[in-house]
């Protein structure tokens, strides 16, 4: 009964993810279609995090006072609407910005309810971060992997992508009623509204470990699939759509490859070795910028790909470790509220690249990352997180 329980809220958070990223490739449609300038169309993608981090913050605490299950439905049924509202989005901005801010709401409940739900009927933080992290990428993956194939070349580019999601919502929505609760009545807390989860004795751990590994997460396919297609765009032309979504689907889908990796080296290298291998991809994405050479997005991507994946499995399971059971929702919560703050990073980058273009902002987000990576590496980084971690796990 637990496993086919697992299977069932498994795939509503795998269709949710899946629908996350349908516009993604569908940005470069929607930048000719209403006229958008870079920072317009990286805004579109990074509003989907001002949507998510206040929903990310809320969500855990409120699933820890009234359950996982009374959290999650709702914004499951919110999952199908927006996707319906996007349908209008090629012929309005603000239909655009709208649909992107509720898309990061949906997510922000569901991602960390889903996440601390999935957990607690799987029973086993490791296990757990692994299915997780395949779910999420699952979707991330293949959702914009579709939208950009039949963007590319079927008709009604910005209406058949939202309808595959739209058919897909229905199904989880209707395997979700008989997935249990796992928060007991008398397991449930009364506490402030917004909580960050954050253990006293964790909190120096987080800060300094959890927070940057969990900022490189998102960062890596962000950047992946807004920046490097602007990039590129004039070297791809006809083909622009497609490649943007088999960047992204490359991209998402490595990450949840990766986890085997992740396991082989420990959860507590895990970290830095996603950063670090982020960074290495960003400086071979530069070689391509400056040669013009759009193929190379296919390594770049799978390097991106393996630094998001390796952060947010070690992310996840670091905070299934720190968490006290009666705020795993919080704490998960604040990990993805941290995490989705990469969604940001290409709009900072157009903003500071102003008129002279992405280039050295983001050669100075690689040594950022690269230098990060090199301070999480070192031995009194690793003893913050490492008694947190059972053997088992690394």
């Amino acid at each position: 009964m637990r496993r086919s329980a697992v299977l069932r809220l498994w795939t509503a958070v795998f269709v949710v993810a899946f629908g996350t990223n349908v516009p993604t490739p569908l940005l470069l449609v929607y930048r000719d279609l209403l006229g958008l300038s870079s920072d317009a169309l990286t805004g579109a993608f990074g509003v989907y995090a001002a949507g998510l981090v206040p929903a990310l913050l809320l969500a855990g605490p409120a699933s820890d006072r009234f359950g996982r299950r009374p959290v999650v439905v709702p914004f499951v049924v919110l999952s199908i609407v927006t996707s319906l509202l996007f349908l209008g989005a090629s012929g309005s901005v603000v239909l655009l910005f709208v649909g992107r801010f509720l898309q990061g709401a949906v997510s922000g409940v569901v991602f960390s309810v889903g996440t601390a739900w999935l957990g607690e009927l799987i029973g086993e933080s490791a296990r757990a971060a692994r299915l997780t992290t395949a779910a999420l990428g699952g979707g991330w993956a293949i959702g914009p992997l579709v939208s950009g194939l039949m963007a590319q070349w079927l008709p009604l580019p910005t209406v058949l992508p939202y309808l595959v999601h739209v058919v897909l919502m229905v199904v989880g929505l209707v395997l979700l009623p008989s997935v249990p609760e796992t928060l007991a009545p008398a397991d449930r807390r009364r506490g402030k509204i917004v909580d960050l989860g954050v253990p006293p004795g964790a909190r120096t751990a987080f800060a300094l470990v959890v927070l940057p590994v969990a900022i490189g997460v998102f960062t890596f396919p962000s950047t992946a699939v807004t920046v490097l297609p602007l990039l590129l765009t004039p070297s791809m032309p006809e083909i622009a759509v497609a490649i943007t979504g088999l960047v992204a689907g490359v991209t998402l889908l490595t990450g949840v490859f990766a986890q085997p990796l992740g396991r082989r080296i420990g959860y507590v290298a895990a970290g830095p070795t996603g950063l670090a291998i982020g960074a290495v991809g960003f400086g071979l994405a530069l070689v391509g910028v400056g040669t013009g050479a759009w193929p190379l997005l296919v390594p770049v991507a799978l390097l991106l790909g393996v630094g998001y994946g390796l952060c947010l499995a070690a992310g996840l399971t670091m905070v299934g470790e720190l968490a006290s059971p009666t705020a795993r929702g919080a704490l998960t919560g604040t990990f993805y509220a941290c995490a989705y703050l990469g969604f940001g990073v290409p709009l900072l980058l157009s903003v500071a690249g102003g008129a002279g273009g992405f280039t050295r902002p983001l050669a100075v987000l690689t040594v950022i990352v690269a230098v990060a990576a090199a301070l999480l590496a070192l031995p009194a980084a690793r003893r913050l997180v490492r008694p947190a971690v059972p053997v088992d796990a690394r």
